[in-house]
């Protein structure tokens, strides 16, 4: 890995991190359907003339059905839930659920097709889940005014998108990674606008609101996507994958900078023991073993 790599990996942690932080921001005056539309709406729009230019545009269309299963997978219902969930949950708690997506990954991949998933792996995804009651256990509270349904959105998110990845790799093998972002992008626009325009927002937004959303949907969505294709084109999957590991970090860190967020044993226990679990269901401990020398 390169010092551009490793300045990559960093940066792009540090942006979806901050996602977090700034749909915290928004979300109050905007609500979840208008902010959402607008971080995919503008992402699409950032990265159109990108794909245009690239000739991209064919291979979107060639596979309209699938490229708007994995927006709507990939894009329109986790952002939603998440931005539910930042009504009543913090940007450090949020990022750290977060961090389960490649474990979801791995179990539907093994569910739907059938990928390997060695005994070690099986515990990963144990630990893992052991990690995410840790999290969640003391705010599932579902009376009145409780945190309890924004915990489960906050939860099935990931889920969400780890159903995107194996459709990706189902439905749209070969087809070039800014061709999948602008596809999905514009998809979940499309299917987000009929319910933002339906709860849109009927007082004026503040100009901090407005430019949380900028930031969002350029830096952490359109920019941020562009950064990661690059990162696995030069390090690849695997070890760009362990950007996840980094998000929490900051996640938590804006949570607490920004917003006052208390930083709580749970949360650093839960977060602790789902990215242990992580760890071992990619197989990344893996690399870590020494290996037999061959005569």
């Amino acid at each position: 890995m390169t010092r551009r790599d490793g300045f990559d990996l960093f940066f792009l942690a540090a942006v979806w991190g901050g996602s977090f932080l700034f749909i915290r921001i928004a979300v109050p005056e905007f609500g979840p359907a208008a902010l959402m539309e607008l971080r995919v709406g503008v992402a699409a729009l950032f990265l159109l003339p990108l794909a245009t230019l690239r000739g991209k545009l064919p291979s979107i269309i060639a596979r309209w059905p699938a490229v708007l299963g994995v927006g709507i997978f990939n894009a329109a219902i986790p952002f939603l839930l998440y931005a539910y969930a930042a009504k009543s949950l913090g940007a450090g708690f949020l990022s750290v659920a977060n961090a389960s997506t490649p474990v979801w990954g791995a179990v539907i991949g093994w569910l739907w097709l059938k990928d390997s998933l060695p005994a070690r792996r099986q515990l990963g995804l144990a630990v893992a889940m052991v990690g995410i009651v840790v999290l969640v256990w003391d705010k599932l509270e579902f009376h009145s005014g409780g945190t309890g349904p924004a915990v489960l959105a906050a939860v099935c998110a990931p889920l969400f998108y780890g159903v995107a990845a194996n459709a990706t790799k189902r439905y749209l093998a070969g087809v070039d990674a800014l061709a999948n972002a602008t596809g999905s992008m514009t998809a979940a626009a499309l299917v987000l606008m009929p319910l933002a325009i339906w709860n849109w927002p009927p007082q004026p937004v503040s100009f901090a609101a407005w430019q949380a959303v900028i930031l969002l949907a350029v830096v952490c969505t359109g920019i941020a996507y562009i950064m990661f294709f690059r990162l696995i084109a030069n390090v690849g999957p695997t070890a760009a994958v362990s950007v996840t590991f980094l998000v929490p970090v900051f996640g938590v860190l804006w949570g607490v900078w920004f917003l006052d967020e208390a930083l709580t044993p749970r949360i650093v226990s839960g977060a602790a023991i789902i990215l242990a679990g992580t760890a071992l269901a990619l197989g990344l401990t893996d690399r870590l073993r020494p290996q037999k020398r061959v005569a």
